[in-house]
């Protein structure tokens, strides 16, 4: 056969006679002061794919199956379990020769099932997947010699700041904003970051946010202005 295709490790009863593939975008287009006009390129958005597959009710001899309803069921069990799973696409050319193949890891978006009396007793099955990435959250070790500035001995002349206190998150509090606030410099949210970053970390793990994301309700140390 031509064309095979796999769902799930389940071979189709009948191969789609076509199939629609869309490589989403993600590029930027900017207006610049001047009037230009510029396209910033970033990574390709996910791979979308589409196509119709026959669900046979009866005996047919370029046919595998002819149980609809377990195909069915296999779509639903697809939906519901909310797990990406493989789509394998296999080309052979009439003589044997294979040619590329598709093997991708994809997501069941939505599906429609048409019963028409143009089709027999056949259900068309009509199939959207988009790609899926993998993806998590990665813990990067900071030296130490990078969280606190070396210590000279000595103290400047003059000097004797603060003590330093702590603040409490509140809905819509940024580190930025803190630092602005305490700090009198914005900028300095690093400073803040480092001094809570047990704290921080923490509350991020498994979110996939930003590291510098903060929630209401933690208690956060102040360096000193």
């Amino acid at each position: 056969m031509p064309y095979t295709f796999y769902l799930d490790g389940v071979q189709l009863p009948v191969t789609p006679g076509r199939l629609q593939a869309q490589i989403g975008n993600q590029n930027k287009t900017y207006s610049l002061i001047n009037g230009d006009e510029i396209n910033v390129l970033k990574t390709p958005g996910l791979m979308e794919l589409s196509f119709d597959m026959r669900l046979p009710q009866t005996s047919y001899p370029f046919a595998r199956d002819d149980d609809a309803a377990s195909y069915i069921d296999r779509l639903e069990t697809l939906k519901e379990r909310r797990k990406p799973f493989r789509l394998i696409i296999t080309r052979t050319l009439p003589g044997g020769r294979m040619l590329f193949d598709t093997n991708i890891r994809v997501s069941l978006e939505d599906y429609t099932l048409k019963e028409d009396a143009g089709e027999g007793f056949d259900v068309i099955a009509g199939l959207k997947l988009k790609e899926y990435r993998p993806y998590g959250t990665k813990t990067i070790p900071v030296p130490d010699d990078l969280l606190t500035p070396p210590d000279s001995g000595a103290p400047r002349p003059g000097d004797n700041p603060p003590s330093a206190g702590t603040h409490t998150v509140v809905a819509g509090d940024c580190l930025w904003n803190i630092a602005q606030r305490y700090l009198g410099d914005g900028s300095r949210y690093p400073e803040v970051y480092r001094l809570n970053q047990s704290v921080i970390d923490k509350g991020n793990e498994g979110t996939g946010n930003p590291k510098y994301t903060i929630y209401p309700g933690q208690v956060l140390k102040l360096p000193a202005a």
